[in-house]
């Protein structure tokens, strides 16, 4: 009988390669677990709920009812959790520092609440977060639409005070609104007007509908991107924050719908993956405290193409949690 081939020689001589239940710490690649198989932990991590000595719990919020048009970003972090699993075996390209090495990540599930009582949902998700953030860690959210922001945020900035927010999306979510909605385009304007989000020291990225009033936001628009460069936008980002503490919301609708058009409310005329992934890279130093990714929508992607973006933003957005100079002196 001939011998095994070469490949199969150098296979680990175990068959449990589901890191997600068998990882014995928080670090590290995932060099054997095939991509296609096992749970889908986001980039492998172990499934905990046990948060000593962790930096990020990643937290699905699996919530669509605020949502102006289709919805489906219920199965957001689903997705976006799937496309990461074939990312896990290597640090993301360039970055010379590994998250999965510099960070303790834990995958802590999706925040589940009753979904036949939508108005409640908000009050719970932030008592969620709070509870994680209490024991150390910061979060990186995977929606879910993107009205989930908005109790996360509470719960920082109960912890961490006014937040300096850098918004990337297609829509500023800053439509007045005095009464109790529950709507995906009115609760950074709630942000603003409950001083949960110093708006002088924000930037909002990526925007193409119109919303003549701005609040206080500084917008950097889609032509800004497309005429500028992601090294300018960076700049004038990090400019405008300083060391505030920044919380990150990156709704996928920023994309143009050729390379996300898996959301709820596509717009067409929006920054590409290359672009986005530039500006974010250009950020490193900012003092990011907590981060998300909002409104994949599976059902109405192409080739996994938008859960793929929307798992590769997550991971650079963790490059820059690690860089933060800020980190461990909190």
């Amino acid at each position: 009988m001939p011998p095994p081939p070469r490949w199969v020689q150098h296979m680990p001589k175990h068959t449990d390669w589901d890191n997600a239940f068998t990882a014995e710490d928080n670090r590290g690649a995932v060099e054997h677990s095939p991509s296609f198989a096992g749970a889908l932990s986001f980039l492998r991590r172990r499934y905990s709920r046990n948060l000593e000595g962790v930096d990020i719990a990643v937290v699905g919020v699996p919530f669509d009812t605020a949502t102006s048009n289709r919805p489906g970003a219920r199965f957001g972090p689903r997705g976006v959790r799937e496309a990461s699993s074939v990312m896990s075996w290597t640090r993301p390209w360039p970055w010379d520092i590994d998250p999965l090495e510099a960070l303790s990540i834990v995958d802590y599930g999706d925040c589940q609440f009753d979904y036949g009582l939508p108005e409640a949902a908000p009050g719970f998700i932030e008592e969620y977060i709070s509870k994680i953030l209490a024991q150390g860690a910061s979060t990186l959210v995977l929606g879910g639409d993107h009205f989930a922001t908005y109790p996360v945020l509470r719960a920082y900035a109960e912890r961490f005070g006014p937040l300096s927010l850098v918004h990337f999306d297609a829509h500023s979510d800053t439509w007045a609104d005095d009464g109790p909605r529950v709507d995906h385009g009115t609760m950074f304007w709630h942000a603003v007007q409950q001083g949960i989000v110093d708006d002088s020291r924000s930037v909002q990225v990526g925007l193409r509908t119109t919303n003549d009033d701005t609040l206080g936001f500084n917008v950097l628009d889609a032509r800004a991107v497309h005429d500028q460069g992601p090294q300018v936008i960076a700049r004038k980002i990090l400019e405008t924050v300083g060391e505030n503490p920044v919380y990150l919301t990156f709704d996928i609708d920023c994309l143009d719908p050729a390379f996300a058009p898996g959301t709820g409310t596509p717009v067409c005329g929006g920054l590409s993956s290359q672009q986005a992934l530039e500006i974010i890279r250009h950020l490193a130093g900012i003092n990011l405290v907590g981060m998300d990714l909002m409104e994949v929508a599976p059902a109405y992607d192409v080739g996994d193409i938008t859960s793929l973006a929307g798992a590769s933003l997550a991971y650079e957005f963790l490059c820059l949690f690690a860089v933060n100079p800020q980190r461990n002196a909190r």
